[in-house]
């Protein structure tokens, strides 16, 4: 088994002994007395802080996420690239993610496992039905994946029916036009959006374990084929209940937008469960073999 949180061993602090993820937005982030401070502006119904003045434990994280409104001084950067800290610019709650300065991890096993893994067609089948055991509560037989994508879609089938009749709103299918995606029903704009912030969310693990975004077990053309097998793990427990609950909301209040709504209820989703600690956890037993 791997040493560490994220695979990483050697930093002055063990990233096992580490808090994980930490979220701070408008506000400044800065060096001072040898550490990182982080001055909160006014606090907003999405903010964990209170106005005011904050020490920031530098080695007591594995990655800072800044959000909305803030700043970052070049000393800051410098002490969080000592310390192995890694630091992102995200989206409100993490619903989105612009940058990721490398993490530099002193150690590649996450990554020469999963490459392993990748390139072994019997592992890398063995590793798609587990993250469909994942989703789905039961190990199909099947080994084929083309099988395994046919049930698994047809599996969303029933639960975006039963989804949309628990909520409330009508649901004639999932269709999206890439070319006009604003011509789409509500609920489909819904689970357009929702799903751009769950990806974020699992950008975010990829980055802090240090895997390799590109090999996917069960998406394998796109640049982020790794992180989009991440991100459906979540598909049938926040991606849709959110998007489905935006729709609603939206076509009770049709003056409100229905990418802030749903952009809001994703974030706000997985911060209170905790999706982004729970995917880097979900990552490691995934590419170890574990159970979780």
């Amino acid at each position: 088994m791997l040493k560490g949180r994220l695979g990483l061993d050697s930093a002055k602090v063990p990233h096992a002994d580490r808090a994980g993820c930490l979220y701070l937005a408008r506000g400044a982030l800065t060096a001072r007395d040898g550490t990182l401070a982080f001055l909160q502006g006014p606090q907003t119904e999405a903010d964990a802080l209170a106005e005011g003045d904050y020490a920031i434990p530098l080695q007591g994280v594995s990655i800072v996420l800044l959000g909305p409104g803030s700043t970052v001084s070049h000393d800051a950067l410098r002490l969080l690239a000592h310390a192995r800290t890694a630091l992102a610019a995200v989206g409100e709650d993490g619903v989105r993610l612009y940058t990721a300065p490398p993490m530099i991890p002193d150690r590649s096993g996450l990554a020469r496992l999963q490459a392993r893994i990748w390139a072994d067609d019997d592992l890398r089948v063995m590793t798609a039905r587990r993250m469909y055991a994942m989703r789905l509560g039961e190990v199909l037989p099947h080994k084929d994946l083309d099988v395994l994508r046919g049930i698994e879609g047809a599996r969303m089938k029933e639960t975006y029916a039963l989804q949309a009749q628990r909520i409330g709103i009508p649901w004639r299918g999932r269709r999206y036009d890439r070319a006009n995606p604003m011509a789409a029903d509500l609920p489909n704009q819904g689970l357009n959006h929702a799903a751009s912030a769950v990806e974020a969310a699992a950008a975010i693990a990829v980055c802090a374990t240090a895997t390799i975004p590109q090999l996917g077990f069960i998406h394998e053309d796109p640049g982020q084929s790794f992180v989009l097998d991440v991100a459906d793990l979540y598909r049938d427990s926040v991606t849709v209940p959110c998007a489905f609950k935006a729709a609603r909301q939206v076509s009770e209040r049709p003056s409100e937008n229905i990418e802030r709504v749903t952009r809001r209820l994703t974030g706000t989703a997985l911060s209170r469960e905790g999706i982004i600690p729970a995917m880097i956890e979900r990552i490691k037993a995934l590419i170890e073999g574990r159970e979780t």
